[in-house]
């Protein structure tokens, strides 16, 4: 079969968020630029589209979601919950089930982390982080499918939506890839800033983690253990050790993930070793010199050595970027405006 509709994620890149979705896109580039990556494949967004040629044929349930106030919140969620119900009610065409049933195959048995993939997400511009789904731990291809289709439908999750109206975006061209990973089961996880989140100072990398999976940090339900660490000497200029109260796993036979209370003696446990978090903020600063611009990184380590540290997603840091894009200092009226303004005009 000629494949349409996956793809290996080496065979995107930077370039193809419209063809695979932005998060399909950056672990792309991150796998060909030689940086660690779950192995893993991508729905592209023709399957995406092609699905919803079945589930709105004529876009009209889509272009109401575009006529929609920002604030109508009421109305954003009744439309929202109608063609989410459609698109995880519609069979899956066939030649697209097909070839995913043909790619789950080929990356193995064992369970995979089902991920969304919105062609608009993780832009220099704009953040929709957690704003569409992924579920982890899905075991056997009839779950992968009705995953996908979760993936696809959380699109039109309300936020999401209520997002895309107050940054002006439309509806038209809007569409998802969806990543599918190997799963992996880390001895600790979470997230790094290559720029402060808090000063903005670039001189620095800022980590964050927890024992488990990250979906317990993502999720709130820990405090992490937290790192400072100069990208001019890798020292560890600052440390805080979370009270990291629960841990979240998966069970070998079973379906998504478990949260249970943390053994005690790891509860203020550091989850990273000194030279983990070097190591970290070093393949930091490698993502951040491979972009040029600071980065927002999820990271997972699968063992006690440092080198088994994978990524498992990079996009632009936005917060301070947005700022260092806003003017210095607005002008300020001066004594002497009135006398230049009484000039500007004819005698």
């Amino acid at each position: 079969m000629t494949q349409l509709f996956t793809c290996r994620t080496a065979e995107v890149g930077a370039a193809d968020a419209a063809r695979a979705g932005g998060k399909a896109a950056a672990l792309g580039e991150l796998a060909r630029a030689g940086l660690p990556v779950p192995r893993g494949f991508v729905i592209t967004t023709a399957a995406f589209l092609s699905h919803m040629d079945g589930v709105d044929p004529d876009g009209a349930a889509r272009g109401a979601l575009g006529a929609l106030a920002a604030d109508d919140l009421a109305g954003i969620a009744r439309a929202a919950a109608g063609l989410r119900a459609r698109v995880v009610a519609q069979a899956l065409p066939p030649d697209v089930a097909a070839e995913i049933a043909s790619a789950c195959a080929g990356l193995g048995a064992g369970p995979v982390a089902v991920r969304s993939s919105a062609t608009l997400e993780d832009s220099a511009e704009a953040s929709f982080a957690g704003l569409q789904d992924t579920y982890l731990a899905v075991r056997g291809t009839d779950a992968v499918l009705d995953r996908v289709r979760a993936c696809w439908a959380s699109l039109y999750n309300d936020e999401s939506i209520a997002y895309r109206r107050r940054q002006g975006t439309g509806e038209d061209g809007l569409a998802m890839g969806v990543v599918v990973q190997r799963m992996l089961n880390p001895r600790s996880a979470g997230v790094m800033f290559t720029r402060s989140p808090v000063t903005g100072d670039r001189s620095v990398v800022a980590i964050e983690g927890t024992w488990g999976l990250g979906s317990a940090l993502v999720g709130g339900e820990v405090t992490p253990d937290s790192f400072t660490v100069s990208k001019v000497t890798g020292e560890i200029t600052g440390r805080r050790v979370g009270v990291k109260l629960r841990v979240h796993s998966f069970t070998p036979n079973g379906q998504g993930i478990s949260a249970t209370p943390m053994a005690v003696p790891l509860r203020q446990t550091p989850c990273l070793t000194d030279d983990e978090v070097r190591t970290l903020a070093r393949l930091g600063q490698q993502v951040e010199d491979h972009y040029g611009a600071p980065q927002d990184i999820e990271w997972a380590l699968l063992g006690d050595s440092p080198g088994r540290i994978v990524l498992l997603q990079s996009r632009p840091e936005t917060v301070w970027a947005a700022r260092d894009r806003e003017p210095i200092a607005s002008p300020q009226a001066k004594a002497s405006d009135h006398v230049l303004a009484r000039f500007s005009r004819g005698l």
